[in-house]
């Protein structure tokens, strides 16, 4: 795995989700990208039971397709713990501490593109029956420290998404430090594009 950059792509008032991303993904046809397959990633909220004079933790579980045996764990404190998928069945058994949160089920499915050393996934984020937004995660594959390649990944960016559609800097950029990166630095950037789109909550509509 290399280094990875989840970006959240505008939604106009004239358009539906779908309409969206049918043109982005047209445009990446035309660079020459390639459909490899499908993607999700998932997350699903679990709190823990209320009791006198604490307040409730939360752990969000999650899964990426592209590591289909892995599970992730974040706490509400940022800690991530990587797991076998049968760290769900442990969640289950511990129904009398925490308990699936109602209504916060939320993931993004789509579609996987290669083209050269890249790879881009753009997937239609839906809560429950309703879709709430679109994520778009491009991967440059050869590289794990975010300054080595970012300006390049920038410029990938910019030839399908634009430059007002592209971040300055890396969401993680701060916090690496040049470290390698790792899969779980992925998980967190679609849980805090999750977070954010659950704030919002109704405010996104389906369209």
């Amino acid at each position: 795995m290399g280094v990875t950059c989840v970006c959240q792509w505008p939604v106009t008032e004239n358009r539906t989700i779908p309409q969206t991303v049918e043109i982005l993904t047209k445009r990446l046809d035309a660079l020459g990208a390639v459909k490899t397959g499908n993607v999700a990633v998932d997350c699903e909220m679990y709190q823990s039971v209320p009791t006198m004079g604490q307040t409730p933790k939360v752990i969000h579980v999650m899964h990426n397709k592209e590591q289909p045996y892995t599970c992730y764990a974040v706490t509400d404190n940022k800690t991530c713990l990587v797991c076998e998928n049968s760290f769900e069945a442990i969640m289950q058994r511990l129904k009398a501490f925490y308990t699936p949160k109602k209504s916060a089920r939320i993931e993004s499915k789509g579609i996987r593109y290669e083209m050269g050393d890249f790879v881009v996934k753009v997937g239609i984020v839906s809560l429950g029956p309703h879709a709430r937004g679109i994520l778009v995660e491009v991967e440059y594959t050869p590289c794990t420290i975010i300054p080595d390649c970012w300006q390049l990944m920038m410029e990938f960016m910019h030839g399908f998404m634009g430059s007002q559609n592209t971040p300055t800097t890396h969401p993680l950029h701060a916090s690496k430090q040049g470290e390698p990166f790792s899969p779980k630095d992925t998980i967190f950037q679609y849980l805090d594009h999750f977070e954010n789109i659950l704030k919002r909550g109704t405010n996104t509509t389906t369209r």
